[in-house]
């Protein structure tokens, strides 16, 4: 069966976990994009600029297919990966987490280094509120004024939320519903005779 419902974090966290000296910062935040991630890493960077390592990985979109584990000059694997993991078990996507090190003077060599990136990344994730959220599709839609609120009343009883609309000669609507009450809208809409449903490119 399809998914049709997404987990994400509600909110940007952070946690601390020190080994030898060594400081792991996690930062977790909800992201949609990789733009919004260069700008997160990018600010941590600035923030943190007396750091050595500022590690992360992302998972984004509703089918996870997006992701990057980051070990930023710490030995291969042993920071980005675990990182993901954590990401990972928490069933999230949408999430990005940087875990920034301050160098305390020991190595902690690659077991050690795997436990402390794990460790501040899956406290951090603890810390966070989660949300489920529904996966959605987009349609739009084509009518003439009289059949205007027959179209948002089918919307509105099937969840789906109308995120555009342009008014001229005759009404076209962006709507995006619910995976999960997708075919029961369309056919909805359908039963009208009124409603035109279009493909993307015919907006």
């Amino acid at each position: 069966m399809n998914a049709t419902v997404y987990h994400t974090i509600a909110a940007p966290v952070q946690a601390e976990f020190k080994d030898k000296g060594s400081r792991f910062i996690a930062f977790a935040y909800p992201v949609k994009t990789t733009e919004a991630v260069k700008n997160y890493v990018d600010a941590l960077r600035e923030a943190h600029h007396k750091a050595r390592h500022w590690c992360y990985a992302y998972r984004l979109g509703t089918d996870g297919n997006t992701f990057r584990a980051n070990d930023d000059g710490e030995p291969s694997g042993s920071a980005g990966r675990p990182i993901l993991g954590q990401i990972d078990s928490a069933g999230l996507t949408d999430v990005l987490v940087v875990v920034v090190r301050y160098f305390g003077g020991t190595l902690l060599g690659v077991p050690g280094l795997i436990h402390a990136y794990k460790t501040a990344t899956a406290e951090a994730l603890q810390l966070a509120e989660k949300l489920e959220k529904n996966i959605e599709k987009t349609v739009w839609l084509r009518c003439g004024y009289p059949h205007l609120n027959d179209a948002i009343r089918v919307a509105k009883q099937h969840q789906a939320e109308v995120v555009a609309q342009d008014l001229q000669l005759d009404c076209r609507l962006t709507v995006s519903i619910p995976l999960a009450n997708y075919a029961a809208c369309l056919a909805a809409w359908e039963q009208t005779r009124s409603i035109e449903i279009q493909p993307e490119e015919a907006v």
